[in-house]
């Protein structure tokens, strides 16, 4: 493709203004050419300081509509059962916040879907796209291929709860539009409401890390383990390997400290990944190999762009729409994430 990628909007709320489209319209690659949104004040603020052109009440006006290449439909995860499939029939890449979806029922209905209309979702977590990790990853996978500091051992993440927002809706607009009532997806069949509602927690607010951890182990994994204090998450890849997720053993107010340690037998890996709204900011990556031998160990710091990855990850879908690159994450992987959670509350709750 030669032409500009023309991406429409569905919905322009919170994460959908300051985690998206501030980003898709600094990507000289590609167009926002239009936006659907039901609260008609707030549908005209944005376009109007984002230039976007044109503007619709609906996703079904917009797709009737317009001519796109890509949709980015930042959504309440929870209602992606009512919103995004639909979208799917247009047979256009689609983007969406993660997770797939809050349970596995809506998830596999999802795929169903997405399989029919042939079409491809991109599920967005972002971490992937951070420079640090996107560096990070490649050098994992080539140790791993050349065995140069031997086997890869462990992977430990840790993410205390902190300001993940780090002033990133400073810019937000609002407006006094009532919000349209929409019920949520239906719950899972298999979980009473208490086991339920810790579950939803739970993929709310570290599916990030269940994913993050199966892409830098570079394999699938299960759970082992789930402590009483709701603090760990134990696993063991199917190349047996060991994966930790901490998380909150600690917590910060006005700091983010994330984390991640991949372990080799002779060296490891150290990433430290900024918060999810900081703009311009990447994480760090430090690397340290040890191969003995009479080798001199050394430690590097890689010096990474300024790029933060909210806007690495809409370049990425863009590049992807072009058929640069594969999704980072796509909707046949993401549904693994769920998978993982619920196993983790059988674990955590026995249920």
């Amino acid at each position: 493709m030669s032409a500009k990628i023309k991406i429409g909007f569905v919905g322009v709320g919170g994460m959908g203004q300051c985690a998206h489209l501030k980003n898709y319209v600094t990507v000289p690659e590609c167009e926002v050419v239009a936006l659907a949104e039901l609260r008609p004040a707030l549908r005209d603020a944005v376009a109007k300081k984002y230039n976007v052109p044109r503007t619709y009440p609906t996703a079904e006006a917009m797709l009737a509509a317009e001519k796109l290449d890509g949709i980015v439909a930042s959504q309440p995860f929870n209602k992606h059962g009512q919103i995004i499939i639909p979208l799917y029939k247009s047979r256009i890449p689609v983007f969406t916040e993660k997770p797939l979806a809050a349970s596995l029922d809506v998830a596999r209905k999802m795929l169903a879907a997405l399989k029919k209309s042939g079409t491809w979702h991109m599920v967005g977590y972002h971490k992937r796209s951070d420079p640090a990790t996107m560096y990070a990853k490649a050098e994992i996978d080539r140790l791993k291929k050349t065995g140069e500091l031997g086997k890869l051992k462990y992977v430990r993440l840790t993410m205390p709860a902190g300001d993940w927002v780090a002033s990133g809706f400073i810019d937000l607009i609002r407006t006094d539009d009532p919000i349209a009532a929409m019920a949520n997806d239906p719950a899972a069949k298999d979980m009473n409401k208490a086991t339920w509602d810790a579950y939803v927690g739970f993929v709310n607010y570290y599916i990030h890390q269940v994913n993050l951890l199966r892409h830098l182990l570079g394999a699938p994994y299960k759970v082992t383990h789930a402590d009483a204090g709701g603090v760990l998450l134990v696993a063991e890849s199917t190349e047996g390997a060991t994966g930790l997720i901490e998380m909150s053993p600690f917590t910060t107010t006005i700091d983010w400290q994330e984390s991640a340690l991949v372990c080799f037998e002779h060296g490891w890996i150290r990433l430290e990944l900024p918060a999810p709204l900081a703009s311009n900011r990447p994480g760090r990556v430090v690397i340290m190999r040890d191969p003995g031998k009479g080798a001199t160990p050394q430690t590097i710091e890689p010096t990474l762009p300024w790029v933060h990855a909210m806007r690495q990850q809409a370049i990425n879908f863009v590049r992807a729409i072009k058929g640069e690159i594969k999704p980072l994450c796509d909707a046949n992987e993401a549904i693994e994430d769920l998978k993982v959670a619920r196993d983790y509350m059988r674990f955590r709750r026995g249920a």
